[in-house]
């Protein structure tokens, strides 16, 4: 069986900046599972793979514009303080240099952005995707691929481990959500949006 469209693929890979840092590690204890040929992936990453069968090795750079994107100026705003009370209060552990911060914006939209710079009334927050502006490295190999059940097909994602289920943002360091979690990160294809001064801590 070779990859194409609607087949459930599963990989192993190492994902690394090109200057050599390793972004993320995924074993074949727990592969990355997802649905080929429906959108979800950077299309860059599926292309490198297309026709690939198990056992295939893989390795390629995908640049950052055709990845994440070059870093957005617009996506760095200067927020005030005031925005991330909860409660009336201002968690001091939250607002950390580094940290990244769940928002929302008056639409209920949902961002993470991370915290640049703190001044006396204000925050400056990147909204910008984590991996924006930096060219991905992917070694790795095709570790099974199967065909979709239905069920798959007809919610354009996976069900099961290591795979996009509901109630599951499959997000991480590459991914839509723009912060880490447990899953695999650098290949989905959701882009981050800028959040304006109308954004809330949540």
């Amino acid at each position: 069986m070779t990859i194409t469209k609607d087949k459930v693929v599963s990989v192993s890979y190492q994902l690394r900046a090109t200057d050599g840092e390793l972004i993320e590690s995924v074993d074949t204890s727990r592969p990355f599972m997802f649905l080929y040929g429906v959108g979800n992936m950077i299309p860059k990453f599926e292309e490198n793979l297309a026709g690939m069968k198990e056992g295939s090795k893989f390795d390629f750079v995908i640049v950052a514009n055709e990845a994440y994107g070059p870093v957005n100026d617009d996506a760095i705003v200067e927020l005030p303080t005031d925005i991330f009370k909860v409660d009336g209060v201002i968690d001091e552990d939250l607002l950390i240099i580094g940290n990244t911060v769940p928002m929302q914006d008056p639409q209920g939209h949902k961002f993470n952005g991370i915290v640049k710079a703190l001044g006396e009334n204000s925050v400056t927050m990147d909204f910008n995707h984590p991996l924006a502006g930096v060219d991905l490295h992917f070694t790795g190999e095709v570790f099974g691929i199967r065909e979709a059940t239905e069920e798959e097909l007809s919610h354009g994602h996976i069900h099961g481990a290591g795979g996009h289920d509901h109630g599951h943002d499959h997000g991480g360091c590459g991914c839509g959500d723009g912060g880490c979690n447990d899953d695999s990160c650098g290949c989905e294809d959701e882009k981050e949006e800028s959040c304006g001064s109308g954004c809330g801590c949540h």
